[in-house]
């Protein structure tokens, strides 16, 4: 999973009819966390994440506010920028499909694949979800409903130009029985288990008579449906077909999205590519739902949590730590507010916060403020297992690699009250501060891709540069000014 020099991740880019609620940034937040990791291990790194906004669900929430859908969407995009900030999220682009450059690769991706005989115009007739944008099967639904927005399709026959999927069944499937193209196995078997029951078949890809999204190419009739035209955001955005961006970091290493999308992902992008002449992505790795009180987080349901607002409250990273530390990839998460306070109180500022202000106010008042030189404790440094941490990361279990971090920042504790520092001096002294200092240095480069701003402060305190992967190496501290600052958290009631 390490790139060769390069790297590039994506998000799955969101629905603009709504604010974003706490699912769209668990997801932005974990992108976040392995591409700062990437950059960490000195890879070049392109972060992509953006907005989805030809959807005719967008047009719909637009009529229903009584405003034209450009000046919807214009307003409602500018939340979802705000969130990136908000979170501290590191993307190097933020992709809006109303691009004029987006427009014209799509309706030339269109072209292509129209021009190899894999597009043809017929008669579709079938049930469509409008919260899905797509069209459903009778087994697709539960109890006469679709299962992820819970409200029976709609009939609708309609002319319709169609994508022939069915053509890349056997390319599909051997893509899928390669065990790094989905990611967990899990969500890889359920994709081939479907195919496997029912042969692929030719999607649906334009709508008909509707006045927002992308003209299908010489026939105004038809709109490009907006799934062919959304997941063509990943090579646009770094400019297909011969922009330097995209011949440097094509093929995506990870396109990182919900399991409620996983069959455009796995099945329905990679086929268009094939179509295309272009490379599927190597990786799609399928993260689980954020619930709450049980149920999925859903704008069209009503159930969400504001992620600004929770931030707001509590900050960026411990809402950041959580996320990683709380949820296993690919597993169903329930957000609580309590657990943020739990994790907030003892981990954050019992084990983190106070570890630091205890080394910080210790070398103030033992060498006015001026890191010592010493010796490391290797009775200390051999219970930091970087190697662990670093295969964690590489089987994307953050809240491994996390686990593993704080149980070396709970070391870091133990060795304190062991070693009494404030009874000694001297050269002890100095080699017990110096550990500390050096381990916190450590620390601090661990951190860097969950909670960047905490690793920021800590360096600030210790007078440090910010370090990288190959700087976790113990005895590379060479001096440093203490600059004692704020406690990194405040506890919460």
């Amino acid at each position: 999973m390490i790139g060769l020099g390069r790297f590039y991740i994506t998000t799955a880019i969101d629905y603009v009819n709504a604010k974003p609620h706490i699912g769209h940034a668990y997801e932005k937040v974990i992108a976040d966390i392995i591409a700062r990791w990437q950059r960490l291990r000195g890879e070049k790194v392109f972060y992509l994440t953006g907005t989805d906004e030809n959807a005719e669900k967008n047009s719909q929430a637009a009529k229903e506010a009584g405003v034209p859908v450009r000046e919807f969407v214009d307003k409602n995009v500018e939340f979802f920028k705000n969130l990136c900030k908000t979170l501290n999220i590191s993307n190097d682009y933020f992709i809006r499909t109303t691009e004029e450059r987006h427009i014209k690769i799509s309706q030339d991706i269109f072209r292509k694949v129209l021009e190899k005989g894999d597009i043809y115009k017929d008669f579709y007739e079938g049930l469509y979800c409008e919260g899905c944008e797509g069209y459903l099967t009778e087994k697709d639904l539960v109890g006469g409903k679709c299962p992820e927005h819970q409200k029976p399709p709609k009939p609708l026959r309609e002319e319709a130009y169609f994508f022939r999927l069915s053509k890349y069944n056997d390319h599909i499937v051997k893509l899928l029985e390669s065990p790094n193209f989905v990611i967990p196995k899990e969500k890889r078997n359920e994709m081939l288990s479907r195919i496997k029951s029912d042969d692929l078949k030719d999607l649906c890809i334009s709508r008909k008579n509707l006045y927002w999204g992308i003209d299908v190419p010489d026939d105004k009739n038809h709109k490009i449906y907006v799934w062919f035209d959304a997941l063509i955001n990943y090579v646009s955005a770094i400019g297909y077909p011969d922009g330097g961006k995209f011949k440097e970091f094509w093929p995506a290493d990870i396109h990182l999205i919900g399991k409620g999308i996983n069959w455009f992902h796995s099945v329905i992008w990679p086929a268009m590519l094939i179509s295309a002449g272009i490379k599927p992505p190597k990786t799609i790795l399928v993260h689980g739902y954020l619930t709450v009180n049980g149920q999925k987080i859903s704008k069209s349901l009503g159930v969400q949590i504001d992620p600004l607002e929770i931030v707001k409250k509590y900050g960026a990273d411990p809402v950041r730590y959580l996320f990683a530390r709380e949820i296993p990839m690919g597993e169903d998460g329930d957000f609580s507010e309590q657990a943020l306070k739990d994790r907030l109180n003892n981990e954050l500022a019992n084990d983190l916060g106070n570890l630091l202000s205890r080394v910080v106010k210790m070398i103030e008042k033992s060498f006015s403020g001026n890191v010592p030189q010493g010796k490391v404790d290797e009775k200390l440094s051999k219970q930091l297992r970087v190697e662990s941490i670093e295969k964690y990361m590489d089987k994307f279990e953050l809240h491994n690699a996390l686990a593993e971090i704080w149980n070396f920042i709970r070391a870091c504790n133990r060795y304190i009250n062991e070693k009494e520092p404030w009874k000694l001096e001297g050269k002890e002294l100095q080699d017990i501060l110096y550990t500390l200092a050096d381990s916190l240095r450590i620390i601090s480069i661990l951190i860097s891709p969950f909670i960047p701003a905490t690793s920021e402060k800590i360096n600030e305190q210790l007078g440090l540069k910010p370090g990288i992967l190959k700087d976790v190496k113990f005895g590379l501290l060479k001096g440093g000014k203490i600059k004692r600052g704020e406690h990194l958290f405040n506890k919460v009631k």
